[in-house]
């Protein structure tokens, strides 16, 4: 007879009930592990004239981790932002905004894109003409669609607007801009365009959205640091 078979039944059974167990001495239980996992980051893709204004404005959206300009929605391979400008690619100048729905959720993503821009302006935002200019939400799935739909019909229920020119088409392949397009608010405050024309979007976001501005978290939490 073996040393086994001479084994108490329950030390027999003892692999069976760590395997059933809910934890163990050096795990944690499912919901446990729930918790501590970080959240799963998502995309939205929005066009709402100059990718250089939208960017600005989600760069200061409190949960967003990246914001980058791009194209999308036409019909040319690795467009280029000279092809772009013609019109004749299809192509909208987009961002695509990379975000993390704990903080900051997908609805409200759409309602600071539908309030910082003008979606009942076609093909035209400001001094900017042209399709590639034109006012678009880029839906991953059909959450987003449907999510986009929501918004718009709530908007023009309440009389936000009296009517909606804003586009919303599946996504397709996302074609980033040329390095020069990233970040240039950012990097070029003296820009004639950038002091006229995205500096106030930019205040235009801080005035309406201060619960999901960056800068009045950051605000917050100094005044908190000195009580």
């Amino acid at each position: 007879m073996t040393s086994l078979s001479r084994s108490p039944a329950w030390l027999m059974l003892f692999p069976l009930f760590l395997a059933l167990s809910p934890s163990n001495a050096f795990g944690q239980t499912d919901a446990t592990k729930k918790r501590t996992e970080p959240t799963k980051l998502e995309t939205a893709t929005f066009g709402g004239g100059c990718f250089w204004c939208v960017e600005a404005v989600y760069q200061r959206v409190d949960g967003v981790k990246k914001v980058v300009s791009g194209y999308t929605g036409g019909h040319v391979p690795n467009p280029t932002y000279k092809t772009v400008c013609t019109g004749l690619t299809g192509h909208a100048e987009v961002c695509q905004i990379t975000f993390d729905p704990s903080v900051v959720s997908f609805e409200e993503l759409l309602i600071i894109f539908f309030k910082t821009h003008d979606p009942t302006s076609l093909n035209k935002q400001g001094p900017d003409e042209g399709t590639q200019y034109r006012s678009v939400v880029f839906y991953e799935d059909e959450e987003q669609r449907l999510a986009t739909e929501k918004i718009k019909e709530k908007l023009l229920e309440e009389k936000i607007y009296r009517k909606i020119v804003t586009e919303i088409s599946p996504l397709a392949d996302f074609y980033p801009a040329e390095a020069y397009h990233q970040n240039y608010f950012a990097s070029n405050p003296g820009d004639r365009y950038c002091m006229n024309v995205i500096n106030a979007k930019v205040a235009k976001f801080e005035k309406l959205f201060k619960e999901n501005s960056k800068l009045q978290k950051e605000r917050e939490a100094k005044k908190n640091s000195k009580k």
